[in-house]
């Protein structure tokens, strides 16, 4: 999950801070005991005391780790684990907390709280709650201080009863992943993107505090809150989790800027793609495809469906689609064939498609896609987020309501044919000598409305192409699996990148989704 002290002073801000709260004592087992008062709590109570740290200069995070946590290799901290029978409220509710253990990356320790009826006490994770394998000696680790932790996850009977599955977890930055019912992990969200590809460089806020509502027996939802902070903004963050298929995360997010920001990324969410049909030329590996997500899937106000093939590019690549009040946005994987990746460890099959649908309506802006070259399948290499028009100066509060969906997700309109396939090859006619620079892209629809039609059906594709003249195109059923295949060869005009996009129709009605694409020399190997 990687891309790579809540401080007021004045007594105005003291009467907007949500909670002071008081530590709380430890019990042998581990587990926090009740304090003998707690602070009172609300989102609103939250939101004003970030206001408020907003209008102060930003400070760096002032807790430091012991060294014997500050100095943990990775090796050492993955071989820390946290004991699922002292989880939070275990056998008490329908959720189960459990958190990790700060060192190695996670040097900046986060506060974990519980509310209970508007009342919030701090949570006591101590070393207890740990087990230290090897080749950690555990007694080195015997009540050692622990200021905060790395971060948390909730546990659910996600899949079957009974059993408490792991739904989701926050940790480093802002950043949070969460499954459906069946998926394995795989892409993340994040709170906000600050200045993401921007010749400032990037910004990295991060929730450094947590509020939980502790969930009753049948609970079916929990809510938390988080207090985000960073050089240019500040945020109070609501979340209200629904486990499912999908997964549904509910999220407030309450922005105040001390700074001016170049890039204000909302929404924003993190993938892998290393290679599938479009670029494999470039990757020696028996397996057909390694991806967390393949494409970028955005609904835009009008109900048109727009369809981005993902791609790992030779240089970063940014991609804007300017929209206005748009339906939904996100990073999908849509191949869900085992046979097309053939790796029985990583499941990519299974990994969640992530959806963004805005509760309210966004106005102007554009779905920014980034593109970062990777040779390796362990660097989240994607990131897709909003971008509100207009100029983000200090000062300014923002609010953004939205839903997250995550799992093996339905496409609405299943009649509408949807890009299943993109290949990409030397263009031209085989057994004749071409033109060395062309280049051929094969795009194949597949849909309910397509699917019936017979092969003399008069199926037109309507295609843009900027930076390239088209050779040659065709569009034309595929009998072995009725699916319907576009054909490009193109003549690049030089180096810089080329746009395309695609859509099947017959007279007047739309028979596919658009697609879209970028493509530069030697993207494809």
């Amino acid at each position: 999950m990687h891309r790579r002290s809540f401080l007021m002073s004045g007594a105005s801000a003291l009467a907007c801070m949500p909670a002071f709260l008081v530590p709380s004592a430890r019990a042998q087992d581990g587990r926090a005991e009740p304090a003998a008062e707690a602070g009172s709590f609300s989102f609103d109570g939250l939101s004003a005391a970030m206001k408020e740290r907003a209008s102060q200069p930003y400070e760096e995070p002032s807790a430091t780790l012991p060294d014997a946590l500050a100095e943990l290799t990775y090796d050492q901290h993955r071989a820390i684990r946290f004991k699922p029978d002292l989880a939070e409220w275990r056998d008490e509710a329908a959720f189960e907390l459990q958190a990790f253990h700060p060192g190695w990356l996670f040097k900046q320790p986060v506060k974990l709280n519980v509310v209970e009826a508007g009342k919030a006490l701090p949570l006591d994770i101590d070393s207890n709650r740990f087990v230290y394998d090897k080749p950690l000696d555990p007694e080195a680790f015997k009540g050692i201080e622990l200021p905060g932790v790395a971060g948390f996850r909730l546990h659910y009977p996600l899949n079957n009863p009974g059993v408490m599955d792991e739904l989701v977890a926050f940790l480093g930055a802002s950043y949070f992943r969460a499954l459906g019912k069946d998926n394995l992990y795989g892409l993340s969200a994040r709170g906000l993107a600050v200045n993401t590809a921007t010749s400032q460089g990037e910004e990295f806020p991060r929730f450094y505090e947590f509020w939980i509502e502790k969930p009753g027996r049948t609970a079916r939802q929990i809510k938390l809150y988080a207090a985000l902070d960073s050089q240019s903004v500040t945020g109070a963050f609501a979340f209200t989790i629904r486990p499912g298929q999908p997964t549904e995360v509910d999220v407030t997010a309450r922005l105040y800027t001390r700074a001016a920001i170049q890039r204000l990324g909302i929404a924003p969410m993190t993938s892998m793609f290393l290679f599938a049909e479009n670029n494999d030329g470039a990757f020696d590996d028996y397996r057909g495809q390694v991806h967390d997500s393949d494409g970028l899937k955005i609904i835009r106000a009008s109900g048109e469906e727009l369809w981005r093939n993902l791609n790992n590019p030779r240089e970063l690549a940014n991609s804007f689609f300017a929209e206005a009040s748009p339906k939904a946005f996100g990073l999908y994987q849509r191949d869900r064939a085992f046979a097309h990746y053939q790796d029985a460890g990583a499941g990519y099959e299974r990994r969640p498609s992530l959806l963004v649908e805005p509760l309210d309506d966004w106005g102007d802006g554009w779905i920014n896609l980034v593109e970062i070259p990777t040779e390796l399948e362990v660097n989240d290499n994607i990131v897709a987020f909003w971008v509100p028009a207009g100029e983000v100066e200090a000062g300014q509060a923002l609010e953004f309501r939205y839903r997250l969906s995550w799992g093996l997700l339905d496409e609405p309109g299943k009649e509408l044919a949807r890009v299943t396939a993109l290949r990409t090859g030397m263009g031209g006619v085989s057994g004749v000598e071409n033109d060395e620079n062309m280049r051929k892209f094969v795009i194949d629809f597949e849909g309910e409305l397509l699917r019936d039609l017979p092969a003399d059906e008069d199926v037109e594709a309507a295609v843009s192409v900027n930076r390239a003249e088209i050779v040659h195109q065709t569009v034309s059923r595929v009998e072995a699996n009725g699916a319907w295949r576009l054909v490009l060869d193109l003549l690049p005009e030089g180096d810089a990148p080329v746009e395309l996009s695609a859509k099947l129709s017959s007279g007047d009605r739309l028979l596919s989704e658009t697609w879209v694409y970028q493509w530069r020399r030697g993207d494809d190997g």
